[in-house]
């Protein structure tokens, strides 16, 4: 099964972003996120064993007590740069959500699970592109767009998900919750 582990978003800020999709969608056909999929990544963990599924629950239940997390949603970009676009995300301000995702590294190291090389840069992803197509459309309307401001929430937990693929793209799956503090 394939696995990450991630933060929810909140009604709210989802349905703003879905404004968001509903406005950009038409300057570039790329892949949009459906709504419902949309979250805030803290460890991808890729294929596991349902065998094994006890202990990497058990692993992410160890960590240490912490408070809850204040989360902003706001500006907009591209992975890796706006020329030559694979991702198109929403910028999360967060400076204690590092903290979860070394801690969430820490904790599965001793299962096999190397951490994460890449530095942490949590975001949203709102669009894939897998193919070079125009995004100048794109590029323009939110140049044009005022400055994104899309809520925050608190986040007093993680979840670990299940990603399955399907035709109209990935299903996520909660598995299990873990409360950031005891």
């Amino acid at each position: 099964m394939r696995l990450f582990t991630g933060l929810d978003l909140p009604p709210d800020v989802i349905a703003n972003l879905d404004r968001l999709i509903d406005q950009l969608g038409p300057t570039a056909r790329i892949k949009w996120s459906p709504a419902a999929n949309l979250h805030i990544t803290t460890r991808f963990i890729g294929e596991w064993p349902d065998t094994r599924l006890a202990d990497l629950r058990a692993a992410l239940g160890g960590l240490a007590s912490r408070a809850a997390i204040t989360v902003h949603v706001g500006k907009l970009g591209f992975y890796p740069n706006p020329h030559a676009p694979r991702i198109f995300w929403a910028g999360i301000e967060a400076p204690e959500l590092a903290g979860v995702a070394a801690a969430i590294n820490a904790a599965i190291a001793p299962l096999g699970l190397p951490p994460e090389e890449r530095p942490f840069s949590p975001h949203l992803t709102l669009a894939r592109i897998k193919d070079r197509v125009p995004v100048q459309a794109l590029r323009e309307a939110i140049a044009a767009l005022p400055t994104p401001d899309f809520g925050s929430f608190t986040a007093a937990s993680f979840f670990l998900y299940h990603s399955r693929p399907g035709p109209a793209g990935s299903v996520y799956t909660k598995l299990a919750e873990f409360p950031l503090s005891k």
